[in-house]
């Protein structure tokens, strides 16, 4: 029976190319691709993979939020995260948001296989640089304090302020959240209040440094 897998990217070159090289694999059936995080959540939800492989910064919803969506309603679905960033900010927010793995982009192909091995044996498998960031870390050889002094949006909040980093207005927005523009003007706010900015302009800095999106 063959694994089947999503593939999430904003990267069409990347997507095909991992396609291509998951196909010669025996067992291996791409079933779907994705180009946002949005898509990859409502692909995860109506085909239910074993595995879905994503980037984390995707347009409309960022891979973090997108996997915490897709485990929140598919717990047994296996998530791989295939990024350039290998900052710890990024692997524990991923890691903890319910990914399975993590690997760099400039991995190598082999890697890939070894790790969809491992989350399919319901292992975690990380890439050994960003193995050896997640024990330092542990470990306390680094300094933590930033995650102790970002401030704590909620998921929503998150969803609000990458769409608006991305330009999208507060209508658009309203639209496609299902929610009414005076939710997202509250939203706004709440958000502005508490990471201590007071526009879209410092917003959108803001997002890219939390790696909400990257405006690529």
């Amino acid at each position: 029976m063959s694994v089947k897998i999503i593939l999430a990217d904003d990267h069409r070159i990347m997507r095909e190319g991992l396609r291509a090289l998951l196909e010669i694999q025996s067992g291996m059936e791409v079933i779907a691709e994705a180009e946002d995080g949005r898509t990859t959540v409502d692909l995860a939800h109506e085909l239910k993979p074993d595995v879905v492989v994503i980037d984390i910064s995707m347009p409309d919803l960022n891979g973090i939020d997108a996997t915490r969506q897709i485990i929140s309603a598919a717990p047994h679905i296996k998530v791989i995260a295939l990024s350039m960033h290998s900052d710890r900010k990024f692997v524990r927010e991923m890691l903890s948001a319910g990914a399975s793995g993590y690997l760099l982009k400039d991995s190598a192909f082999e890697e890939l296989g070894t790790a969809l091995a491992a989350v399919l044996n319901n292992q975690t498998y990380l890439s050994p640089k960003i193995a050896d960031t997640v024990v330092r870390d542990y470990l306390g050889k680094i300094d933590t304090t930033e995650s102790r002094t970002s401030p704590s949006l909620t998921h929503r909040e998150r969803e609000v302020l990458q769409l608006l980093a991305e330009g999208r207005t507060t209508k658009e927005i309203a639209s496609k959240l299902c929610v009414s523009i005076k939710t997202i003007e509250t939203h706004r706010k709440q958000i502005m209040e508490k990471v201590g900015l007071n526009s879209v302009a410092e917003l959108t800095k803001y997002a890219i440094r939390e790696g909400l999106t990257s405006l690529e």
